[in-house]
């Protein structure tokens, strides 16, 4: 018998380095160095040499781990050229195909060894397995051997070994079976095996034996299929012929023992494999499996859970639906699923929907009675998507359904070209199809949509324009005014794609490197539209001249024009014939939108590169020159007429206005000296108050555009000082202009006076002189306090308001909605121009916080902005930040006071807005303490000195005015270090008197509840302020009978952090409060005095430092005398205190007497027990009793209960402590340096203190 060997290979799959074996490996050693020889000979035999050796030879070539090849070498070479994707599988399945006839089992044993070895698993397979043991039994033994230790194996790993892993072990398959398919297939005893053996795999509950089997039974299938489809001569015909029986045997096994079971598989990996390739099944061997009995399990596996399988369900589809040979037998399939996959085409998952548009694109092919037209339709619509695919495969299902039909010129005869062109039909119904869509602002992405399938088409330029200038054939329908707009828009959008060659905004993942192909593409289309359009546009614009949307679309077409075309083309006088009518159009129209298209257009044109600059440049001087003299000239009858100008006069200074605007938005219009004549308006609109609203609005504008070219040129370095001092008064002038218009009763005008002002402070902030421009640097204007106040005063007044107040639309419902969903925008815009100013420390900080109390209000309008402004600000100065929103919940808190009086219910909806508001505002510091720990530190700071800022007004004895605010306070507790929590406790205590300590009553449940969020996780080796147990019994340590100062300091300097954490915590609480934090407190706490056997009952008096008056006679007469007497207590309330401060300090000093005598009775037995113990000499003793105090975690813990001292022994690991002793100051382990007044007073226990101490220093 052959006895089963371990496994031969080590191999790990989570790492990427290679396992490679050469022809002379010896693997006759054992994994550690032992040699095998000793097992030669034993139940092995001589054995054909491994696949792949052959004629190699080589010391222990032949065996492995002492046994013959049979149990592991030839499965190991195969897994390995599977692993390392050789491409010598050829030979190896021939040299494996020659094994087998030599000896099927052995080389069966070496198939499912190499099988199991696939799965991941480590065991091997032996021959005495293999011939008496059932495949559940052998399964079942391989199932204990598998490594449970990670959950990788081969099929699943990641890296670059494993990555062609699958398509390598598909390919052997492959191979295996074509080899085989003439002789050993069909023998009934190899497919048999192999079959059981992968059915058995399949059902069993580890994954990678499931995954891996489903996989080879599936892919076996499909290439035993193959097989029986190919082209063979008569002879291996005629075999085929008698062996089909048994090929669909083997098939139906297959499907039967595995796709049935693992296609409901819990796995989707594993389902979508059984559906990808019985799709590949249906496809290849159709007679046998393409009916309604093996579609249904696609169909319902469509409506799987994960994107994949359902993914896999549409492409093995397409496969089918793509043969048009095979649509006959879908028919019912397509009845019955045609719902789902029209569905699918809103998948959630982009890939499948994708997918799912293509499948039915081919079912439209196959026959257009399928579809209905409310299934069209839910694909029509995404051809606006903003996933490009999804969009693009919409296009193209659309360009199939509607321009299929397209018509064919007969050969021979001459093109058609205009509108008698085939395209023109199909142009029309991209129109028809954009206005019924109802979706006319999205030109853009229908074209794009289309631009793959149907560019052809929408680049027939020539086309379009004829059937805007052209008059129609008789017969023909003319286009209505509605289709001539949205034709001129969609011919817009065409050019721009032809010229950018690039998605629209919202579809594009950014800009990608185009091809020679490509960039030859688009220089032909830039060229070939500028030949078209310089002809046709001036003709166009004169025929709409009077339509500003028709006209506004046009004008944008010189912008993708190449202008060269103009001088090499000899198209100067088009080009004249353009410029006239661009001149008419801006005299003809007062519409902004018109006027700046054509502002744009001059722009284009006005290319210094080109030769036509000249031309282009003289035009524009005579049209500015013209508008500006004709501006001056109405400006000032304007004013001189004053209360008496008629409306018409109003009407052609505001018409005058607005060209000058749009124009010097694009154009340097300085030579005109602009600012004095708006400066005039402007002022003047101040004096009589009666300044139409549009003409104040555009004349703010164009003063603002004056001062920004000024500052463009100076920026440029060659201005003059006298060039820049005139700037600086223009520019302050102005901010002082607008800053009057923000009082002005038209809230347009004042809108429009902030936006500027707001722009203007930005640009003209410190940072302008950043980047080499310090010369500009008597241009900084920083806003003054009022100016600053005004601006806070407009966002609150008109960002911050109901959404009913801001709208007064009576025009129906729709009109409603759109009229507030634009004021939206337009407050939105308001507050992003304000909290820039914010963000970049033009206003001061603190003014945001009137804006960040809104957070929760307008979370829904604003909660974007003004959490990106908290987080800028934060990134800024992240102390000023926080003091920030301490200060808004101040205001709102304030806010709650005034209007529910001091009597409020906590339980109220505006304190738990309030708190709630907190909660947020602690979200956005993160989970990082040590990056917010000095803000956090100053945030609780300034919201405890805020607490106690007002007297109570119930008078003394009473609760502070907002002494509520601690509880909002206490959802910042958690941001706090453990270490900083006792810090703030301490210094909470500041604020408190004795009285606080002992009241119970719901009116100071916010104070208990804030000290109980401050002591939560915070004495784990510090103080404790809540039980002041030790963690180990019931006994209490000496350092909560040591002053609260002394023991913070002690513990806190023990404590191993980085030292820049603690110094920034100690600046935080050192400089930024006017006292420190770690101040002398009295020698007496309520942990001193607490009976340490008890628990916390009615009596307990918490942490709180005693007023000076209450304080013990014992104490020290200067430090009573220094302290200023604050409270007046009743004698006999403090005489009852004193006496039990008094009894509960006699019990603690007699305890620690007796704890020290303990001590010293159990080190004195230690140290005799170790003596004579071990019979050491004297110069061993200390370093063997460190030793047993260091193994001996109890012991040591028992010592330091017995002794109320700390050290760093409970804090770090005993390995750690000679090492790290050297680093720390040793005082800090010297029982007298931390020891308490009243412990120290002892001279016992003092004396047992240096002892000890000595001990354990050593």
């Amino acid at each position: 018998m052959i006895a089963a060997p371990e496994i031969p290979t080590e191999f790990s799959y989570t790492q990427d380095t290679d396992t490679r074996f050469s022809s002379d490996t010896d693997f006759s050693e054992e994994p550690d160095g032992r040699s095998a020889n000793s097992a030669k000979g034993k139940g092995g035999k001589k054995g054909k040499k491994a696949a792949g050796e052959k004629g190699k030879g080589g010391k222990g070539a032949g065996r492995l781990n002492g046994h013959h090849q049979e149990n592991g070498m030839e499965n190991m070479m195969l897994f390995e050229v599977v692993k390392l994707g050789r491409s010598a599988m050829q030979s190896v399945v021939d040299d494996w195909i020659e094994s087998y006839k030599h000896d099927r089992d052995i080389a069966l044993l070496d198939l499912i060894n190499f099988f199991i070895q696939c799965s991941g698993c480590k065991g091997v397979v032996s021959g005495e397995m293999f011939r008496n043991m059932q495949n559940s039994e052998i399964i079942r033994r391989m199932t204990e051997e598998f490594d449970e230790d990670s959950g990788d194996y081969p099929l699943t790993i990641a890296g670059p070994q494993w990555k062609k892993f699958k398509s390598s072990f598909c390919e052997f398959i492959s191979v295996l079976v074509r080899q085989c398919q003439y002789s050993i297939i069909y023998d009934e005893y190899m497919m048999d095996t192999v079959i059981s053996l992968l059915t058995g795999l399949s059902d069993s509950q580890v994954r990678a034996f499931r995954h891996t089997s489903t996989l080879a039974g599936m892919v076996n299938c499909i290439f035993v299929s193959e097989c029986a489809r190919g082209t063979f001569d008569s002879q291996q015909s005629l075999l085929l012929q008698e062996n089909q029986d048994e090929i669909e045997n083997m098939m139906n096994a297959i499907f039967k023992g595995v796709f049935v079971h693992r296609y409901r598989d819990s796995i989707a990996e594993i389902r979508a494999i059984c559906i990808e390739e019985i799709g590949v099944w249906m496809k290849l061997y159709s007679d046998a499996f393409l009916n309604d009995s093996y579609l249904k399990y696609v169909g319902w596996t469509m409506h799987d859970k994960q994107g994949e399988v359902r993914l896999k369900c549409l492409t093995a589809l397409q496969g089918l639906y793509y043969n048009r040979e095979l649509n006959a037998r879908l028919e019912l399939f397509t009845s019955r699923f045609k719902d789902r996959i029209v569905s699918m085409t809103l998948d959630k998952e982009y890939d499948v929907a994708v997918q799912a548009i293509k499948l039915l694109t081919l079912v439209l092919n196959s026959t257009d009675e399928v579809l209905t037209p409310e299934d069209c339709e839910s694909v029509y619509h995404l051809v606006y998507s903003a996933h490009r695919p999804v969009a693009v495969a919409a296009g193209e299902f659309l360009f199939k359904k509607l321009f299929s039909q397209r018509e064919t010129e007969e050969e021979g005869a001459p093109k058609r070209r205009g509108r008698q062109s085939p395209n023109a039909n199909l142009i029309k119904t991209t129109v028809f199809f954009f206005l019924e869509s109802e979706l006319h602002e999205h030109a853009a992405y229908l074209v794009d949509s289309l631009w793959e399938c149907g560019a052809e088409l929408l680049k027939d330029w020539e086309c379009m324009i004829s059937l805007l200038l052209d008059e129609p054939l008789p017969g023909e329908e003319a286009l209505t005014d509605r289709q001539e707009t949205a034709l001129i828009e969609i011919m817009l959008c065409t050019v721009r794609q032809a010229a950018e060659c690039h998605p629209p905004v919202g579809r594009g993942t950014g800009k990608r490197v185009m091809t020679a192909k490509e960039k030859k593409t688009q220089l032909d289309d830039r060229t070939r539209m500028t030949e078209l359009f310089a002809v046709a546009l001036p003709p166009l614009l004169a025929k709409y001249a009077v339509d500003a949307e028709k006209v506004t679309n046009l004008l944008q077409l010189p912008q993708f024009f190449d202008l060269e075309i103009y001088t090499t083309g000899r198209l100067e006088k088009h080009l004249e014939s353009l410029l006239r009518q661009i001149r008419e159009i801006v005299e003809k129209h007062t519409d902004t939108e018109v006027l700046e298209a054509c502002s744009k257009t001059y722009h284009a044109l006005c290319n210094e590169e080109f030769t036509i600059f000249n031309r282009v440049d003289i035009a524009r001087s005579q049209l500015l020159d013209e508008l500006v003299d004709k501006f001056n000239r109405l400006l000032e009858d304007f004013l001189q007429e004053g209360e008496d100008a008629d409306e018409d006069d109003a009407y052609q200074v505001l018409s005058t206005l607005k060209r000058i605007t749009a124009f010097h938005n694009a154009h340097d219009l300085s030579g005109w000296d602009l600012f004095t004549s708006n400066f005039k308006l402007l002022n003047t609109g101040i004096e009589n108050g009666d300044m139409p609203e549009q003409i104040v609005i555009h004349s703010l504008q164009c003063t603002h555009y004056v001062i920004l070219w000024h500052l463009a040129k100076s920026s440029e370095g060659s201005s003059r000082k006298d060039d820049l001092v005139t700037l600086r008064k223009q520019m302050r002038a102005f901010c002082m202009m607008c800053q009057r218009y923000l009082t002005n009763v038209n809230t347009a005008v004042k809108e429009q006076a902030f936006t500027i002002l707001c722009d203007l402070l930005l640009i003209f902030s410190h940072q302008m002189v950043s980047g080499g421009r310090e010369h500009l640097e008597p241009l900084v204007y920083s806003p003054e306090d009022s100016l600053q106040s005004e601006l806070l005063s407009f966002i609150l007044n008109h960002v911050f308001i109901d959404q009913d107040d801001d709208t007064n639309s009576t025009d129906g419902q729709q009109d409603d909605e759109a009229v507030k969903i634009e004021a939206l925008h337009k407050r939105r815009n308001l507050l992003a121009a304000y909290c820039k100013l914010i963000i970049y420390c033009v206003v001061e900080m603190k003014t945001g916080a009137d804006i960040f109390k809104q957070y929760m209000r307008y979370y829904n309008d604003y909660g974007d902005i003004i959490k990106e402004t908290m987080s800028k600000t934060r990134q800024i100065d992240k102390i000023q930040c926080a003091k920030t929103l301490i200060l808004s919940l101040q205001q709102l808190f304030n806010e709650m006071l005034s209007e529910l009086g001091h009597g409020f219910d906590r339980s109220s909806s505006a304190f738990c807005g309030i708190k709630e508001l907190a909660r947020r505002f602690s979200l956005t510091f993160g989970l990082d303490q040590v990056k917010t720990r000095d803000a956090i530190a100053m945030l609780h700071k300034d919201g405890i000195e805020f607490a106690f800022k007002e007297p109570s007004p119930q008078g003394e004895g009473g609760p502070p005015l907002n002494l509520a605010f601690l509880d909002i306070l206490s959802e910042f507790s958690s941001k706090l270090m453990r270490q900083d929590k006792r810090t703030v406790h301490m210094y909470l205590e500041r604020f408190m008197t004795f009285q606080m300590a002992l009241q119970r009553e719901d009116c100071w449940l916010p104070l208990i509840s804030y000290r109980n969020s401050l002591q939560a996780g915070g004495d784990d080796d510090t103080m404790s302020v809540m039980s002041g147990y030790s963690s180990r019994g019931s006994s209490i340590r000496s350092k909560k009978t040591k002053p609260p100062a002394a023991a913070a300091g002690t513990s806190a300097a023990k404590r191993k952090l980085p030292e820049e954490e603690s110094s920034s915590s100690s600046e935080v609480w050192q400089q930024s409060m006017q006292t420190p934090v770690m101040m002398p407190s009295p020698h007496l706490t309520s942990t001193a005095m607490r009976d340490p056997k008890r628990g916390r009952d009615d009596s307990y008096m918490g942490v709180y430092p005693i007023p000076h008056d209450q304080q013990q006679p014992h104490q020290h007469p200067q430090h009573h005398q220094q302290t200023p007497q604050h409270h007046q207590t009743p004698m006999d309330y403090n005489s009852q205190v004193t006496w039990m401060l008094a009894q509960r300090q006699q019990e603690e000093a007699r305890q620690q007497q007796e704890r020290a005598m303990n001590y010293a009775k159990i080190r004195n037995n230690l140290q005799h027990a170790i003596r004579r113990g071990t019979g050491l000499m004297e110069e061993d003793e200390e370093p063997i009793v460190e030793d047993v105090m260091m193994s001996s975690e109890g012991r040591m813990d028992d010592l330091n209960e017995g002794m109320d001292f700390d050290t760093m022994d409970i804090d770090l690991p005993p390995s750690k402590n000679r090492r790290e002793r050297s680093e720390l100051k040793p005082d800090y382990f010297d029982p007298a340096s931390i020891m308490d007044e009243s412990v120290r007073s002892i001279p016992l226990f003092h004396c047992l203190g240096k002892c000890v101490g000595v001990l354990c220093l050593t």
